[in-house]
């Protein structure tokens, strides 16, 4: 119908300053983070915004992506046909990337489309999921290994002290011994109830990740998270073999395909897809069948404010299958409307129609980087 066809789409890009550096074991410092935004305007008046973000880098190819390849390649096409134009829009910029700086600029469109869809059907993010609760398993996560252990425990008290029964921390550091003795410390702050992750950002080989798994048995860690090469499967099978520690991943799956492999080779406990980097909702849902297919949970990485709603809507979070919610360093939400709500240890699904998820340009102006 011409009242959904796309009369214009507009990319920005904003750099938005973190309160201190943050590190991890791969990545490096993090000053401020990126947040690109899609911006969909129909010819009945309607406007879906999407978005995805950066570590800090890479985000003007994000939107250039955006503005001069998937603005022009939907604007006069349906906006209803959302999953349709998922695929259009992988195929277009097929031999270009089939993951990174691509995926992360169809995540964006996919988003707004997935936007548009809620407000012209008066749905919520939730309710297209599936609608199957209102609530979410939340856990705290944070960008800590370069933390003495004295404000490491402090940042994990405040995790407590907002509501949260679960807590992840990095791990990496030079000698497996400090790993230990840190998440020692972490597991007798938070008791032996609350769930405790921890997280490698890729930095071990396999060989010392099953020694550090052995290690970290110890405190009854829920999963540990990115041991090794997110690309070698085979070797994370050889960690979960050797160890039976449940392992999970998911925010460098970039491709359906990738997340096939994981599924099939990796013997993974625990899929972690980021809407922000993986294609969008659509393709954030699509993973998620794929999870209920091998029997293990779908949980998030990043981008609470748009996650929590995705997993409310899949499982209730009293279901053995429900997943957990990442609430990340990168406050996101902050920018928003809407930041996270937690309530007796869960986070709350918005309610409006759409994605939920409303910017406030105004606090979000002073750190535009691009338009267009």
């Amino acid at each position: 119908m011409d009242e959904f066809k796309i009369r214009s789409m507009e990319a920005d890009l904003f750099a938005v300053p973190l309160a201190e550096v943050l590190s991890d074991a791969m990545h490096g410092d993090h000053s401020h983070f990126e947040v690109i935004t899609a911006r969909i305007a129909l010819a009945n008046g309607l406007e879906g915004v999407g978005y995805s973000y950066t570590g800090g880098r890479g985000g003007h190819g994000v939107h250039a992506v955006v503005r001069h390849d998937l603005a022009p390649l939907l604007e006069g096409r349906d906006a209803q046909d959302v999953e349709a134009l998922f695929d259009v829009m992988n195929n277009y910029l097929h031999y270009v990337g089939r993951g990174g700086i691509a995926a992360m600029a169809i995540s964006a469109v996919d988003i707004a489309l997935w936007d548009l869809r809620g407000k012209a059907t008066n749905q919520s993010l939730r309710q297209m999921a599936g609608g199957a609760g209102r609530a979410a398993k939340a856990y705290r996560g944070g960008i800590d290994l370069g933390y003495s252990q004295e404000k490491l425990l402090a940042s994990v008290q405040g995790y407590l002290d907002e509501g949260f029964n679960g807590v992840k921390i990095k791990v990496g550091r030079p000698e497996l011994a400090e790993d230990v003795a840190r998440a020692a410390a972490v597991r007798d702050l938070i008791g032996p109830e609350r769930a405790f992750m921890v997280d490698a950002n890729y930095a071990l080989t396999v060989e010392q990740a099953i020694a550090a798994a052995e290690a970290f048995k110890a405190f009854d860690p829920l999963w540990f998270e990115e041991p090794t090469d997110p690309e070698d499967y085979q070797g994370y099978a050889r960690i979960a073999a050797a160890t039976g520690l449940p392992l999970a991943m998911g925010e460098n799956q970039r491709s359906l395909h990738e997340f096939r492999l994981a599924f099939s080779q990796a013997g993974l406990s625990f899929i972690q897809p980021d809407a922000g980097n993986c294609g969008g909702i659509t393709a954030f849902l699509r993973v998620a069948e794929m999870a209920r297919e091998h029997g293990i949970p779908v949980c998030s990485h990043g981008m609470q404010e748009l996650h929590v709603s995705l997993l409310a809507g899949l499982t209730q979070p009293d279901d053995p299958k429900a997943g957990w919610l990442e609430v990340h360093s990168f406050p996101i939400d902050a920018y928003t409307t809407r930041p996270l709500v937690m309530e007796n240890h869960l986070a709350l699904a918005p309610d409006r129609p759409g994605t939920g998820v409303a910017f406030d340009w105004d606090k979000l102006k002073p750190h535009r980087a691009a338009t267009g």
